[in-house]
């Protein structure tokens, strides 16, 4: 039997984000608007194909999607699924309003009941220090910013601001706690360093979502916001080789969705004439572009050759 990892949602949040990337793209230097609209496509393709297996497996191997769950470290992993699915929101908003509020009703649902299951475990205590890892953000801090920005893409900023504080504060008290398991002296075991590829996103999909709330603004948090998400990924840069020790694996989509919203990030920053963005635009684009387009090529090998989902 093969597993259906709630990980794998993490595909569709790179390919979404580098679809969106796209669709701006097209507004700041007129490059075919049709190439986003198939990358969404083939996004929203993934996230339909995932979910029904996902749903099927749930169904006849509950146990399986329980023990995923209540796992140390893979237990945030379901958020993926919320996660996903309100992504999808800002992908079909310009076509069908109905099916984008389906989409956000059912996202927030997942995103709501899924976080405060998993945080209320956490606050029962019992965990280990040494699983105190990336994924820990999913629930609270990237299912609130994709909540607020799926919101104001259906226009109800209001409500968005309330996510968007949810999970600011949250990615506060979190990180010095992510931080610390970095930093004792057992590292991180390879089959977990994509991991932190979580670790650079916080920041810039905060300030992705904060755009979708505030279109077109320059405030000067913004440019903090995406400052620290660069810091970040160049020191993803300096510790390259110590990060791929393990072979592929689907895994390393988790450093797409921090790519991704930089470069949505940047791209609407330099639309609104921010100079600094201007100028990182095109190299963002053509780095993530090719990082995000090698993931999905080397994904499609391992599917076409029956490698793709593991073993239970």
């Amino acid at each position: 039997m093969k597993l259906v990892p709630a990980a794998f949602f993490g595909m569709v949040l790179g390919l979404s984000g580098i679809g969106q990337s796209w669709r701006l793209a097209a507004k700041l230097w007129q490059t075919p608007p049709l190439i986003g609209e198939i990358i969404l496509g083939v996004a929203g393709a993934v996230w339909a194909s995932l979910l029904l297996l996902y749903l099927v497996q749930a169904i006849r191997a509950p146990k399986i999607a329980l023990a995923e769950i209540r796992h140390p470290v893979q237990g945030a992993m379901p958020a993926l699924i919320g996660i996903s699915t309100l992504l999808m929101v800002m992908a079909v908003v310009r076509y069908n309003l109905i099916a984008a509020w389906i989409l956000a009703a059912v996202g927030v649902t997942w995103h709501m009941g899924f976080a405060l299951y998993q945080t209320g475990a956490m606050w029962q205590g019992g965990r280990a220090a040494k699983d105190s890892v990336p994924s820990l953000y999913l629930p609270t801090v990237a299912g609130n910013f994709t909540s607020a920005a799926a919101l104001g893409a259906l226009g109800h900023a209001d409500w968005g601001w309330l996510f968007l504080g949810a999970g600011v504060f949250s990615w506060l008290a979190l990180e010095s706690s992510i931080v610390q398991r970095l930093w004792q002296p057992e590292p991180l075991p390879a089959s977990q360093r994509p991991l932190l590829g979580i670790q650079f996103a916080p920041p810039v999909v905060c300030a992705m979502a904060w755009l979708m709330l505030a279109p077109g603004s320059t405030d000067h948090w913004l440019l903090m916001l995406l400052g620290y998400g660069l810091f970040q990924l160049l020191l993803g840069l300096r510790l390259w080789f110590w990060l791929g020790e393990q072979s592929f694996a689907p895994s390393y989509w988790a450093y797409t969705f921090g790519i991704a919203s930089t470069t949505v990030a940047t791209l609407k920053l330099a639309i609104s004439g921010i100079s600094a963005a201007q100028i990182l635009a095109p190299v963002i684009f053509l780095a993530a572009n090719l990082f995000i387009g090698t993931l999905a090529v080397r994904t499609a090998y391992l599917a076409i050759r029956g490698r793709l989902f593991p073993a239970a």
